[in-house]
């Protein structure tokens, strides 16, 4: 459960991160967000082109990560469990 409460939290800083890194490379840096690459100026092309494939690693990163840890959750359980399949003993002791 830790695991997935620090992936969490990562991947909300990565957000966060995005969310506010561009207004304040705005307001501090006005000049070098100004320029100009390729039509757009650098602001433009972090807002418009750069941050959804950005929120999409995040997405993808956080899901992978999740099922791993589910599915090694699931693993320690089901090789914790005394009997695995508790349904075969039940119907080979009434016969």
């Amino acid at each position: 459960m830790r695991e997935q409460l620090k992936l969490s939290i990562l991947c909300a800083g990565a957000f966060v991160v995005a969310l506010f890194g561009l207004p304040l490379c705005n307001y501090f840096f006005p000049e070098a967000m100004a320029r100009r690459v390729g039509g757009f100026t650098i602001s433009w092309l972090i807002l418009g082109v750069l941050f959804f494939p950005y929120v999409w690693i995040i997405a993808y990163v956080f899901i992978k990560k999740s099922i791993a840890l589910e599915n090694a959750e699931a693993r320690v359980v089901l090789e914790s469990a005394p009997d695995a399949n508790p349904t075969s003993k039940s119907s080979a002791s009434s016969e």
